[in-house]
């Protein structure tokens, strides 16, 4: 039977592909931890995402950073309306995506 030569090979033949695997793993972390943990900067000079209805009602889609005041803010309705169309909303427990209920 014949040798390996797995150990008569230099391991500098092996370092370059093993620098180039960990950078990408790292690099892959990295970015899923930042998309994870929502760490983007927000957009300052994105619209409220405020949508009409036919019955005259509006809606708004939370976004990430929202409070009830700061969209009783860029909406112009004040919070305990806010609140009060939207019965089932903890305004301690917002969640990105969700629909609230404007007049």
């Amino acid at each position: 039977m014949g040798r390996l030569r797995l150990v008569d090979r230099p391991w500098r033949l092996y370092a370059a592909p093993a620098a180039i695997l960990l950078a990408a793993t790292v690099a892959i972390g990295l970015l899923r931890g930042q998309l994870r943990t929502g760490s983007h900067p927000p957009a300052a000079a994105a619209p409220a995402q405020v949508k009409t209805r036919p019955a005259h009602h509006r809606s708004y889609v939370v976004r990430p950073g929202d409070t009830i005041g700061a969209i009783s803010a860029r909406t112009g309705v004040p919070q305990s309306r806010i609140l009060s169309l939207n019965p089932k909303v903890s305004p301690t427990a917002l969640f990105i995506g969700e629909r609230l209920r404007l007049p």
